[in-house]
């Protein structure tokens, strides 16, 4: 007769899974407020919401930033630093968003009790998704966060929402189909579904190469690629931030993207190490091209926020540079590069979200083209200002928060000897310089437009307070830079990858 597996409670480590729990719980207590109050619903989702992600960050920095690296649930969930560092992220991007959400622009979606459960079911997904090393939960936790966001957008209830989640959840289902099946092949080929058992066991055959472990590697890359918007799977993602709201597509452009970087870590890591030439070539071609085919792109929008989805992608091939370079100093400045983004990212997107047109007053398809900001600092100074400055930190003009990622990110480059990659970081560099200040030329040299309007009278006081945070940051981001970068370390020094 076989014997029962004995363990104690304490050896699960439920504290593990309480950040998640968090959401989850935030989630269904917000359900619960939209049956039993139907009055100024919209203030108070927004007021639970941002409660329970400080509830969850409180925890993370309180609590758990105190376990270097500890798995729990039969090594189902690890917390190591890479999760912790994520998660951080995610949830300060979700903290400076919920409160723009009380202000003069009161889309229908805002005024659902479901569309803020969504959103923290989704960061609850992310959760699960970056806290394991077990192919299965990583799945479980993209496709939680997935399902979330697709339902997030289609609650814009506009034909050109409906459109963005068709094509987000296609390219989910993609992401996904790829991502079963290369996690079969890897399995197949090494017997296990543990990013470290998988590891193992390349490292005791010597990467030998097998045809298997290779495809799956591959098909793993495309899920993956899908969910960064790696070039050539981007071409939807643009589309995706244009039918979402302004707000939610500043979420998409941080909170995905970072899980799935963290995700790439894990993964791919061992196969990066192997010295495998064909998979660094792969690589450091999806990176150039991740780079530099949406900067091009962006050069001839005519509607700013897809500039800005554009932008967000090539940023994303930036960061994947990181990955490519594949050192503790690349994957550091990883983490530091897209904590520093998501706060002038998210400052940017703000301002579209409070210069919310959806009469498409200036334009019969786009809701915010460039005729929109012209001659802006005239008519909305005060927004006209701020998304000036945050055009300026997106280009990487010193001393703003943007050029400290750049700088050190083409450092790193250097270090390791990639040094055409360091030359193309510059030139794309460059080339977004050109697409940021033409923005800002139309906001002070073009001539206001005959319909513009004072923007400036929708902030409120959580704007105006989400803002200044953002603008804080985006501006003293030199007085950060070390601590910053000290405290990153640490934690990536202490991640099971």
């Amino acid at each position: 007769m076989p014997e029962l597996m004995s363990f104690s409670f304490s050896q699960l480590h439920f504290q593990l899974l309480i950040p998640m729990a968090i959401s989850l719980l935030g989630g269904i207590v917000i359900l619960g407020v939209g049956i039993f109050n139907k009055s100024n619903t919209r203030d108070l989702c927004v007021s639970i919401s941002v409660l329970f992600v400080l509830l969850n960050l409180g925890f993370i920095l309180g609590v758990l930033i105190e376990t270097y690296h500890a798995s729990g649930f039969f090594n189902l969930l690890l917390v190591d630093g890479i999760s912790l560092l994520t998660q951080i992220i995610i949830l300060t991007s979700a903290l400076l968003l919920f409160p723009l959400f009380i202000n003069k622009t009161n889309l229908p979606e805002c005024q659902k009790p479901e569309f803020y459960a969504l959103f923290l079911f989704s960061i609850a997904g992310f959760g699960f998704m970056v806290s394991s090393n077990n192919l299965i939960l990583i799945l479980l936790g993209l496709e939680t966060a997935s399902l979330s966001l697709y339902a997030l957008i289609a609650l814009h209830n506009r034909s050109s929402a409906f459109e963005a989640s068709i094509k987000y959840f296609t390219m989910g289902s993609l992401a996904t189909a790829f991502y079963a099946f290369g996690a079969m092949l890897l399995y197949t080929a090494t017997g296990s579904v543990d990013t470290i058992g998988i590891a193992q066991f390349l490292q005791q055959h010597a990467f030998e190469p097998s045809p298997l472990a290779i495809i799956g590697f591959i098909l793993m890359l495309c899920a993956l690629g899908f969910k960064i918007s790696v070039v050539p799977f981007h071409t939807w993602g643009p589309d995706v931030y244009e039918g979402s709201n302004s707000l939610l597509a500043a979420f998409i452009s941080i909170a995905p993207k970072i899980a799935t970087f963290a995700v790439t870590l894990r993964i791919f890591d061992v196969f990066i190490s192997s010295d495998n030439v064909w998979i660094e070539y792969v690589l450091y071609a999806l990176v150039i091209l991740t780079m530099s085919v949406p900067n091009l792109i962006a050069l001839i929008q005519e509607d700013v926020k897809r500039m800005l989805a554009y932008s967000s992608i090539s940023h994303s091939g930036f960061v994947l540079g990181a990955i490519l370079i594949n050192t503790h100093q690349s994957h550091t400045i990883l983490f530091f590069y897209w904590f520093l983004f998501l706060f002038t990212n998210i400052g940017a997107f703000a301002i579209l979200w409070l210069m919310q047109d959806d009469d498409h007053t200036f334009h019969p398809r786009f809701s915010h083209p460039y005729a929109k900001f012209s001659g802006m600092i005239h008519t909305s100074p005060i927004l006209a200002i701020l998304l000036s400055v945050f055009m300026i930190a997106l280009a990487g003009i010193p001393p703003l928060s943007v050029f400290w990622g750049k700088m050190y990110l083409m450092a790193s480059a250097l270090d390791a000897g990639y040094i055409a990659l360091a030359i193309f970081m510059a030139i794309n560099s460059t080339i977004a310089a050109f697409y940021y200040f033409k923005l800002v030329v139309y906001i002070f040299v073009k001539e206001p437009h005959s319909l513009s309007t004072n923007f400036d009278s929708h902030l409120c006081l959580a704007s105006k307070g989400v803002l200044t945070i953002s603008l804080a940051v985006s501006v003293l981001s030199l007085f950060l830079v070390q601590n910053l970068l000290e405290f990153i370390s640490k934690y990536i020094g202490n991640s099971g990858f």
